[in-house]
């Protein structure tokens, strides 16, 4: 899949999910926050496509929902690697 194609996969994951999507410029690398009563999704709009790709990875990750598509779990688990804080690499 090319990584357009798993970008506008990922933007619409995180719009089914219930949160507002924000391209905005700053010095961030981007991340899910509330805001008043919304839950948001700010992505620096200056970063290249592979971190703009990588960073909804990150949050669909941490959000972890259930019943994602065959597609967006391949994008999301190719991406975060989980093992990080698995119980081996803790001992």
């Amino acid at each position: 899949m090319k990584k357009t194609a798993q970008l506008s996969l990922l933007e619409r994951t995180i719009k089914e999910l219930g949160f507002t999507l924000r391209f905005e410029k700053g010095n961030f690398l981007g991340g899910e926050c509330r805001l008043r009563e919304d839950n948001v999704v700010v992505v620096n709009k200056f970063l290249p496509l592979e971190g703009k790709i990588y960073t909804l990875a990150q949050v669909i990750s941490k959000i972890n929902p259930p019943g994602l598509s065959p597609e967006t779990a391949k994008i999301v688990d190719g991406l975060v690697d989980r093992s990080l804080f698995s119980r081996e690499n803790l001992e």
